[in-house]
């Protein structure tokens, strides 16, 4: 039988869309599939070395349980409202034994993820590759193509 096949495309920067692709891909090659992931635009930002900087916005995000829940336009006029998201969301997946961002990438690398930097993008933001963990590789959306067209799955988060 072929190897099965996962293919992902990130395109979210934040700490709370980190997540799924870490999550998805490491449990993939778990499982015996091939993965790659496709960091573009502002995925790029789960590459860097230090993922201090990533924070998660309440807005825009009706979803996200908030202690007191408050409309998009009071998050937008409340100054601090990002950071105690952010705090909050460490917080919680901490006391529920959830693993950092950080350590789920490392499961990846571990597990010979692929993991590919838009070249576009690194080029358009002027990225600097140095700030990339180790065994990044450069390429475009061809190269992702190559192995998305033949997988049994793609995703696009």
């Amino acid at each position: 039988m072929d190897e099965k096949k996962l293919a992902i495309i990130a395109t979210k920067g934040t700490l709370d869309w980190g997540y799924p692709p870490f999550i998805l891909a490491s449990t993939a090659a778990a499982l015996g599939y091939a993965t790659e992931i496709f960091f573009t635009f502002y995925g790029l930002q789960l590459l860097k070395k230090d993922l201090g900087h990533l924070r998660v916005s309440p807005l825009g995000n009706p979803a996200m349980p908030m202690p007191v829940p408050m409309p998009n336009f009071v998050m937008a006029l409340v100054p601090g409202m990002e950071g105690m998201a952010t705090s909050m969301m460490k917080s919680k997946m901490k006391s529920k034994g959830v693993a950092s961002l950080e350590e789920l990438r490392e499961l990846c690398v571990e597990a010979e993820v692929r993991m590919i930097a838009c070249q576009m993008t690194v080029d358009l933001f002027e990225f600097d590759t140095s700030d990339f963990i180790d065994g990044v590789e450069l390429g475009g959306a061809a190269l992702f193509f190559e192995f998305a067209g033949e997988a049994d799955i793609t995703l696009f988060i």
